[in-house]
């Protein structure tokens, strides 16, 4: 008899690649992804590939043959993880495949803003060549950013912020300081004190207990009216909200040449509407994971190779290994969503 994997997301060619040919495995794509419709099913699947719609407790609770939840991915905070801990069913992610892409991206936000790309782009076809002098661009050599996370983005946006000449920061309580130093920046303890030192502030931490909402009005205000947030991890959607409220957004809506603009990675499941009128951002949507390097290199840590070992803590960075994963049992402690260091956001 075939396994039965609920596929929670497109049937794309390179999940194709690994389950065609396989008859032990039956894929079957969900399109209506409500929570109602999931628990209707769920029980007849002994996988699940997940997307963006959230995995809650109660759909864990009615799977009762499922062995293993993948994410096609990086990102499971809509993972209920404590659930799937005493279910005893292990929680696959991708690891590194989307990290270098990530990193590039926030790197692609601070030379965007720093040279003013989409100002520029967007008055030149209305023929204004005058607003280089109106707004000036500047260079990011010599400039201050502080990252927030060292983990598996963080660590590789260090060495491409100090290759452009960047006075680099990094906060992150939960890895071996010297590592950051090592890496050619300078790790900071309390990192709030600082915001009104720095021109850039890069989020590259997941979204947990700890960090949901940690950049909002206190710390906006505190930069500089000229700095800039990049986010491109899940731990910042508070932020611009916090800017809507606090002294920092009111110099973009001037459309002045200061002002603190957030270059944003919007989450396609979210509300739009407060990044609509933010014309000095640069907003995007949460697909960094959907470039072609990313997506082979997703293809290729999602084939099945290997299943997280009872006992050990930590999230396993392969999908499947069918004949390990038979039996229901204990895995990992709910340490999981913990730290700055295991997982950035984006994917």
């Amino acid at each position: 008899m075939a396994y039965r994997v609920m596929l929670q997301m497109p049937y794309t060619a390179g999940l194709k690649s690994v389950f065609e040919g396989r008859d032990d495995i039956a894929v079957e794509r969900f399109t209506e992804l409500t929570e109602d419709n999931i628990l209707q099913h769920i029980a007849n699947y002994d996988a699940a590939i997940l997307g963006v719609a959230p995995f809650t407790r109660r759909i864990i609770g009615n799977a009762e043959r499922l062995k293993i939840v993948a994410r096609h991915g990086v990102g499971y905070d809509a993972v209920d993880v404590p659930a799937l801990t005493e279910a005893g069913v292990p929680l696959a992610v991708v690891g590194t495949a989307n990290s270098v892409t990530v990193a590039e991206h926030s790197l692609f936000f601070m030379m965007a803003l720093a040279k003013r790309a989409l100002l520029y782009d967007r008055e030149l076809r209305k023929g204004n060549w005058d607003i280089r002098f109106a707004t000036p661009a500047y260079d990011l050599a010599g400039r201050t950013v502080l990252i927030l996370g060292f983990g598996r983005i963080g660590r590789r946006l260090v060495p491409r912020c100090t290759a452009m000449g960047m006075n680099v920061l990094v906060h992150d309580p939960y890895v071996i300081q010297d590592a950051i130093a090592t890496a050619g920046a300078t790790p900071v303890e309390d990192w709030r004190a600082m915001l009104p030192e720095i021109d850039f502030l890069s989020v590259n931490c997941p979204k947990n207990e700890e960090t949901d909402g940690m950049v909002g009005a206190a710390e906006l205000a505190a930069m500089k009216s000229t700095a800039f947030v990049v986010n491109t991890a899940r731990a910042l959607r508070r932020a611009q909200e916090a800017g809507d409220r606090g002294r920092g957004h009111r110099p973009v809506r001037r459309g002045a040449g200061n002002g603190r603009r957030a270059a944003v990675r919007a989450r396609q499941h979210h509300r739009l509407a407060p990044l609509g009128g933010r014309e000095r951002g640069v907003h995007v949507p949460h697909g960094r994971g959907r470039r072609a390097e990313c997506r082979r290199l997703l293809r290729r840590q999602a084939q099945p190779r290997q299943c997280h070992q009872p006992g050990s803590p930590g999230l396993i960075q392969t999908i499947i290994d069918w004949n390990p994963c038979r039996r229901r049992r204990r895995h990992a402690s709910p340490r999981h969503a913990r730290t700055c260091s295991g997982h950035d956001g984006g994917g």
